[in-house]
C-alpha cells in the first residue's frame, strides 16, 4: 500500500475535484454505450471527467497518460417483499400521479435500483484503491482523492441531466377570459350527479361550457378513446370559450380548458362561475379522471405493444448484429427510426463503422463533442450486435403474458442526441418531433462535417431541373436545385373508393345532427401512380413576369429529375393544413409499389430549336411616387448596383401581410414573404414562409436593392475584411463569405449560421441562379465546381419505411420497418422483431435504393 501511496502523490495533481459547471460523464463511454451496470463497468478518468469502458480506458491512458480513473459498477438490486407487496415477490410499481418528468409524482425514470461500488484504479497495473484504503494514506493524498471520490459520485451526470430534464405539465396559466367571462341568464341548473352529453348521451368526459351551462361531450383522443367532440363543436359554434369537466370539481378545483387559448387553464372566479349554474364546489366529489390523469395514462400507453403497428400477432424478436433496438429517452422515437434506417445504408456503414479504429484515433481531446466520433459509435452499437440482447426482466409477473418479450438491452443514444440537438429551439427538447425535419437536419450536419473526403449524404443527393415555359412567347427557362427527398402530394380527388367515402360522410353527418355515436373512419384509398402524376404534371403559373414581352402572363412549370441518387427518399405529404391553416393528418392508404421505375421523369434539357427567355430581371415592386433612377434593365448590369435607388420603397399587399401576422409569424418574415412572392396572393406567400422558417435572418428586416445586405449588390469594399477573413479561414471561398455577409448584415455570428444552412446553394451557385454567372466579370474566372451528384438508372426497390401513428408530427409514435436479408423486420424502440404484415400502405417516408441491373 505504500508504493500506491507514493503513486497516487505523483499524480496528486491530476485529480481534480468537480465544480459547479464541469461536465462529469459517469453513466456512459464516450467510444461506447458501456456503462457502469455493464460488464467490466465504467472507469471515469479523474482529470477530465470523462467516463470509458473497459475496451477503451488504455487506449485514454495510453493517449494522455492518465492514470487514476474512478471505477463505478453498478449491479440491480434483488427486489424483495416488503408490506405492501402481494406476496408475489414483485412489490408494486409506484403509479405516476402528476404529469411531470423529474418531479415527486411524475414519471420516473430511473426506477431500477442498483447497488454501486466505487474505487480508484491507477493505471496501467489497474491498482485499486478503496474509500477505506484512504485511511491510511497521508493526509493530502487521503484529502484530495476523497474529496474527489465524492465530488463525483454527487455530481449530476451529462447524460442523466439531459434525459431528465424537469418538466412540470401541470403549470396552468390564468385564463385570460375568466375575470370577464359573461354568463348567460338562462335559468340553467346543473345537477350535482347523472351528468350525460346532450347531444350523443355520452356519460364519460362530460364538460360543461361556463357561459350557456350547455354539458356535451369532450374530445376523441388520437387513440381512439374519449368523446366524440360536441364540447368542442359548440365552442366552434358560439365562440363560448371556457368549460369545466363535470366529476373533477373538488373544493380545491376543476380542470378548466379554454378552447380559445387551446391550453388547460385557471379560472379564479370558478367557484362564481360554477355558483351561477346551482353547482356549490364545496360540496363536490371528484367521479371522473382528470386530464392530467388521463394524459398520464395515454403516455403510459404510448409504448406499448397493443397501440402500433401489427398489434393483433405474435412476432418473433430478433438478435444480433444489425438487429439492435434503441432506447426511446422520451418522444425521441423520431431519432431512432430515421438512424436505424440510415445505417442499413452502406455509405453510412463505410464512413462511420468500416473506418471506426481510425475515427476514434483522431478524436479530440474530448470525444463526446466531436460529431464524427459520436456517429461512429452510434452505428458501431447498431451494427456490431453487441448490445442485442434480451433486457433483463425488470420484474413485472412473465406469467400474466404470452407474448415473448421482444425488449433489448439496446443501446440509448443520449451523447448522440445531446450533441445532433445542440442549439437547435425544437430537437434539443424532450418533445415529439417530425422524423423528415429530423432527417434533414441530419444530412445538413453531415455536409457540415464532411467538406473534405467521403460524404455519405451523396447517397441522397439529386438534381432537379424545373422548366418554365411563358405561355405567351412560348421560350422557356430551365433551373436545376440540389435535393434530398421527394415530396409527393397526396391528391384526395384520385382515391378510388370516393362512393365509399361520400356514403361515410353522408353517415358521420347523419350521426352527427342525430346525437347518434359518429361511424367507424373509412380510409382513402390513393393510387400511388396518382402520386406521382401529381408531382410530374405541369403547374400553371398564372402571375409569371416574363422578360420576354416585359409583362406578367402565364406560365407552365414542369419539374424532372435531372439526376437520380443511389438512395431515393420519398415522402408521403399526409401533414397539411386545413383552411383555417390548423395543421392536420391526412388518414390515406397508398399502395406504395415494392419497386419502381421513374426513368420517365427524367429531366431532357433544353430542346432542338426551342428558345430560352432573356436573362433580364423583373422590375422591382416600388410605390408610384418614387422616382425610378437607373432600374436593371434600362441602364447598367446586375454586377454594378450603383445605380439603384436605396429610396426604393415596396408595395405590399397590406391585407397579406396581416393575415400571415394572424397566424403568428414575425411580421418582417411576412413583409418579406409578401415581396419576395410578387404580391401575388397568400398561397404563394405561405410557401415562401415554411419553405424558408429555418433561415437564420427569417425574422430579419426586409433589406432592398441597393442595401448592404442584399445578396448580389453589396461592393466588396464595404465588408469588413476581419469578417471576410475569419470565414475563408473555416475552409470556405471568399465569394462564398461574400455571399454568407451580404445576406446578414455583415454580421459575423449570423453569416455563419447562414453559411452553414446554405451549403447546397454555395456550392452550386451557377446551379441556385437558375444557369447564370455571377457576372460578366466571372466569366474569365474558372467556373465554380458544381454539386456533387450521382446518377444512374432510375429503377428501385424498396428496402425500408418509416410510420407515424397519431394527429400531428408533434404527438404519436414512430417505428421503422426494415428489410433485412429479404425479411422484413419491425424497429420499435427497443423492440425489434420479424414482421408478419408490414403496413407499407400506412408509411410517411419510404427508402429505395437503386436496381443495378
Amino acid at each position: 500500500m505504500t508504493e500506491v501511496s507514493e503513486i497516487l502523490m505523483s499524480v496528486l495533481s491530476t485529480i481534480r475535484v468537480p465544480r459547479p459547471g464541469d461536465r462529469v460523464h459517469k453513466d456512459e463511454c464516450a467510444f461506447s454505450f458501456a456503462s457502469p451496470e455493464s460488464e467490466g463497468g465504467l472507469y471515469v478518468c479523474m482529470n477530465s471527467f470523462l467516463g470509458f469502458g473497459s475496451k477503451y480506458v488504455d487506449r485514454h491512458h495510453a493517449k494522455t497518460g492518465q492514470r487514476a480513473y474512478l471505477h463505478i459498477t453498478r449491479t440491480r438490486k434483488t427486489q424483495k417483499e416488503d408490506e405492501t407487496s402481494t406476496g408475489s415477490g414483485d412489490p408494486p410499481k409506484k403509479k405516476p400521479t402528476r404529469l411531470a418528468i423529474g418531479i415527486e409524482g411524475g414519471f420516473d425514470v430511473d426506477q431500477e435500483q442498483y447497488e454501486e461500488e466505487v474505487k480508484v484504479v491507477l493505471f496501467p497495473d489497474r491498482q485499486e484503491v478503496t474509500s477505506e484504503d484512504l485511511v491510511s494514506m497521508p493526509d493530502v493524498v487521503r484529502e484530495r482523492v476523497s474529496l474527489s471520490m465524492a465530488g463525483l459520485q454527487a455530481a449530476d451526470s451529462v447524460s442523466h441531466a439531459l434525459q431528465v430534464q424537469q418538466w412540470d405539465g401541470e403549470v396552468r396559466q390564468e385564463s385570460k377570459h375568466a375575470a370577464e367571462l359573461k354568463q348567460l341568464d338562462n335559468g340553467v341548473k346543473i345537477p350535482p350527479s347523472g351528468w350525460k352529453c346532450e347531444v350523443c348521451d355520452l356519460q364519460e368526459n362530460i364538460w360543461m361550457n361556463l357561459t350557456d351551462g350547455k354539458v356535451l361531450c369532450g374530445r376523441r383522443y388520437f387513440d381512439g378513446s374519449g368523446g366524440n367532440n360536441h364540447a368542442l363543436l359548440h365552442y366552434q359554434q358560439t365562440g363560448y370559450p371556457l368549460a369545466v369537466k363535470l366529476g373533477t370539481i373538488t373544493p380545491d378545483g376543476a380542470d378548466v380548458y379554454s378552447y380559445d387559448e387551446d391550453d388547460m387553464v385557471l379560472d379564479s372566479k370558478l367557484p362564481e362561475h360554477l355558483s351561477h349554474f346551482g353547482i356549490d364546489m364545496m360540496t363536490m366529489e371528484k367521479t371522473e379522471r382528470t386530464m392530467t390523469e388521463l394524459e398520464i395514462a395515454v403516455n403510459q400507453r404510448v409504448g406499448e405493444w397493443e397501440v402500433i403497428q401489427e398489434s393483433g400477432t405474435t412476432l418473433r424478436p430478433l438478435w444480433g448484429p444489425g438487429l439492435t433496438g434503441m432506447k426511446n429517452l422520451g418522444n425521441s422515437c423520431y431519432l431512432n427510426s430515421v438512424m436505424q434506417v440510415l445505417f442499413t445504408i452502406p455509405d453510412f456503414q463505410t464512413k462511420y463503422v468500416s473506418n471506426i479504429d481510425k475515427v476514434f484515433a483522431e478524436a479530440p481531446s474530448d470525444p463526446t463533442q466531436d460529431f464524427k466520433t459520436q456517429v461512429a459509435k452510434l452505428g458501431y452499437g447498431l451494427l456490431s450486435g453487441e448490445y442485442s440482447k434480451p433486457a433483463p426482466d425488470p420484474g413485472d409477473d412473465p406469467s400474466t403474458s404470452t407474448e415473448p418479450r421482444g425488449d433489448q438491452v439496446g443501446i440509448a443514444p443520449r451523447m448522440f442526441k445531446a450533441l445532433v440537438g445542440r442549439g437547435h429551439p425544437e430537437f434539443s427538447t424532450n418533445r415529439q418531433q417530425d422524423a423528415q425535419e429530423f432527417l434533414l437536419h441530419f444530412i445538413n450536419m453531415v455536409e457540415r462535417n464532411c467538406r473534405s473526403g467521403m460524404n455519405p449524404s451523396e447517397a441522397f443527393r439529386f438534381l432537379v431541373e424545373e422548366k418554365i415555359v411563358c405561355q405567351q412567347s412560348q421560350k422557356a427557362k430551365y433551373t436545376q436545385r440540389v435535393d434530398y427527398i421527394v415530396q409527393l402530394p397526396v391528391p384526395m380527388d384520385q382515391a378510388t373508393n370516393m362512393e365509399e367515402l361520400q356514403e361515410a360522410e353522408r353517415r358521420r353527418e347523419e350521426a352527427e345532427s342525430t346525437g347518434a355515436p359518429p361511424p367507424a373512419v373509412t380510409r382513402a384509398q390513393i393510387p400511388f401512380a396518382a402520386c406521382l402524376a401529381a408531382l410530374s404534371e405541369p403547374e400553371t403559373l398564372t402571375d409569371f413576369w416574363s422578360s420576354a414581352v416585359q409583362a406578367k402572363t402565364t406560365a407552365t412549370k414542369t419539374t424532372r429529375f435531372a439526376s437520380f441518387p443511389d438512395h431515393l427518399v420519398i415522402q408521403i405529404k399526409k401533414f397539411t393544413f386545413g383552411l383555417d391553416w390548423v395543421p392536420k393528418k391526412l388518414d390515406v392508404s397508398i399502395d406504395v409499389p415494392d419497386t419502381l421505375d421513374l426513368s420517365a421523369l427524367r429531366a431532357m434539357g433544353q430542346q432542338p430549336g426551342e428558345e430560352l427567355l432573356p436573362e433580364v430581371a423583373p422590375p422591382p415592386l416600388m410605390t408610384p411616387d418614387v422616382e425610378v433612377k437607373g432600374i436593371l434593365g434600362s441602364h447598367g448590369n446586375e454586377e454594378d448596383d450603383s445605380l439603384y435607388s436605396p429610396l426604393l420603397s415596396p408595395v405590399l399587399d397590406d391585407s397579406t401581410v396581416s393575415q400571415l401576422c394572424e397566424m403568428g409569424f414575425p411580421l418582417e418574415a411576412c413583409r418579406k414573404a409578401v415581396y419576395y412572392t410578387g404580391n401575388t396572393g397568400i398561397d404563394a406567400a405561405m410557401n415562401w414562409v415554411m419553405g424558408h422558417m429555418e433561415d437564420p435572418d427569417f425574422a430579419a428586416p426586409l433589406v432592398l436593392p441597393g442595401s448592404s445586405s442584399a445578396p448580389g449588390t453589396t461592393p466588396t469594399e464595404s465588408l469588413p475584411e476581419e469578417h471576410l477573413a475569419t470565414i475563408v479561414s473555416m475552409g470556405f471561398s471568399r465569394d462564398q463569405a461574400t455571399r454568407a455577409l451580404r445576406a446578414t448584415n455583415n454580421i459575423l455570428e449570423r453569416a455563419v449560421d447562414w453559411i452553414f444552412s446554405h451549403l447546397d446553394d454555395l456550392e452550386s451557385m451557377d446551379v441556385s441562379e437558375g444557369g447564370r454567372s455571377e457576372g460578366g466579370s466571372e466569366a474569365s474566372r474558372e467556373p465554380p465546381p458544381g454539386p456533387r451528384v450521382r446518377d444512374g438508372p432510375g429503377k428501385y426497390e424498396l428496402f425500408a419505411f418509416i410510420s407515424h401513428m397519431g394527429s400531428s408530427t408533434m404527438c404519436g409514435h414512430y417505428v421503422c420497418h426494415i428489410k433485412k436479408d429479404q425479411q422484413w423486420v419491425i424497429f420499435n424502440d427497443q423492440k425489434v422483431c420479424a414482421s408478419e404484415k408490414p403496413p407499407k400502405d400506412l408509411g410517411y417516408l419510404y427508402f429505395y435504393r437503386r436496381v443495378v441491373e
